[in-house]
């Protein structure tokens, strides 16, 4: 079995996670995750962590450099079919790849420590959701909005704006609010 990226350079055993038994690249670092392995190390953990997208947006003890592989479309090792990718949006991106066939997962150099540092690592499959990629790309559009109206307002008129959003979409009557402001501020419909 060759490394899907390197093409010409075998994989060799290897394991993550104390043990679960991968194949590894020594030229690039990658790692193939063969799904029968994967899932049998998944049936060994107590319980799946459960990881809400928001965590990707918090400023986390991630040391990641993207690898230079990462960018390269790659076939899987197994059954030669193009693996799947999944963005994993985080201030220095990066792709975690699937075949969608044996359902085998490819990690980059460095991928499989962000992954685990992130609690991700033990359920890498919702990475390749609709769902969960949807609900990342919300969070990231809420930040955007967040980045844009504390630069248009400033810090402390942000802050307050965003302390008063909270507040009035938690009062039962926080739509009414909301139409006050926008007609003192001369916003009409």
């Amino acid at each position: 079995m060759n490394c899907p990226k390197c093409k010409n350079v075998s994989l060799i055993d290897g394991t993550l996670a104390g043990h679960l038994a991968v194949k590894q690249c020594m030229e690039c670092k990658g790692t193939w995750i063969p799904a029968s392995e994967y899932e049998a190390w998944q049936a060994s953990l107590a319980q799946l962590p459960s990881v809400d997208p928001e965590l990707l947006s918090q400023t986390l003890p991630v040391d990641f450099v993207q690898s230079p592989f990462d960018t390269k479309a790659a076939l899987c090792p197994e059954c030669r079919r193009y693996l799947s990718r999944a963005k994993v949006k985080l201030k220095t991106p990066f792709y975690v790849e699937r075949c969608l066939t044996c359902e085998g997962i490819w990690c980059d150099y460095g991928e499989w420590d962000v992954l685990s540092k992130l609690g991700l690592h033990a359920t890498i499959e919702q990475l390749f959701s609709n769902e969960w990629q949807a609900r990342v790309e919300k969070q990231q559009q809420s930040e955007k909005e967040r980045e844009a109206t504390t630069e248009k307002l400033g810090s402390d008129l942000a802050t307050r704006v965003f302390e008063l959003a909270e507040l009035l979409a938690k009062h039962p009557n926080g739509d009414f609010g909301v139409a006050y402001l926008m007609r003192r501020v001369g916003v009409t419909k």
